[in-house]
């Protein structure tokens, strides 16, 4: 790569982790951005390249810090990555308002509000933007109802925006990732014997009969905005081991 310039949400873990280190690795300024800064510092001091932010990409003015902190230390923003994200495992009958009006903050709000704070430099630099969604953006399952509609709004923004945006060219697509080692299922709250039943059975489903690592998406998040994807718009990648087919 030509020196992009990158934000990626959510970039102190799991796969926002291991993307930022590929996209540092290919040659990029990467901004990581999330609540919490220790994780976010953890990333950066593996490349100078990475440069780590604590924000909360739900509210506007902290995502308008984001995108001023990228601009001035860079110049330009070429590649957005949507990776911030909560995941909810709950029966319908236990689910408040609370906890609807965060799952849709955490995983469609901010998509949306981070994409509008980066879109003049985008236009500029007629860049690329990746979401990420989840296998279970379209395909069903029962106790994630709400996660599940989250994800599939996740990936209508990135068809309906590829649209939108293919007179500046643009280009918007997603990655959908199947069950991966992330820190996703421990921070839902789950208790840990939960956690290690429900990674058995996601293994169990999977075609290819395992978990898919953070680099393994990872990988196709710098590929979706590399040179060699410029004329891939509108897609949504489902990297899951067979999962969306079984």
């Amino acid at each position: 790569m030509d020196n992009p310039v990158v934000i990626i949400t959510g970039g102190g873990s799991g796969i926002g982790r291991a993307a930022a280190i590929q996209f540092a690795q290919a040659g990029a300024h990467v901004t990581i951005a999330g609540r919490r800064f220790a994780p976010l510092e953890e990333t950066a001091q593996t490349s100078e390249r990475i440069q780590p932010i604590r924000a909360d990409v739900s509210l506007e003015n902290e995502i308008a810090e984001v995108v001023a902190f990228t601009a001035s230390r860079w110049g330009r923003i070429d590649v957005l990555v949507n990776n911030a994200g909560v995941f909810v495992q709950r029966p319908i009958e236990s689910i408040d308002s609370d906890r609807v009006t965060a799952l849709f903050s955490a995983n469609v709000f901010s998509t949306s509000l981070m994409t509008k704070a980066a879109l003049p430099y985008l236009k500029e630099t007629r860049g690329a933007i990746i979401n990420v969604s989840s296998t279970f953006g379209h395909k069903a399952a029962p106790m994630i109802s709400l996660y599940a509609a989250s994800k599939a709004a996740v990936e209508q923004l990135t068809r309906c925006w590829a649209m939108e945006l293919a007179p500046f060219q643009i280009r918007v697509n997603a990655v959908a990732p199947g069950p991966t080692e992330t820190e996703i299922l421990a921070s839902s709250g789950l208790p840990t014997a939960a956690i290690e039943q429900l990674k058995r059975e996601e293994a169990e489903r999977v075609p290819l009969g395992r978990r898919g690592t953070p680099d393994e998406v990872a990988n196709w998040i710098v590929h979706l905005s590399s040179p060699a994807a410029t004329w891939l718009t509108g897609q949504v990648i489902a990297i899951d081991g067979g999962l969306s087919i079984a």
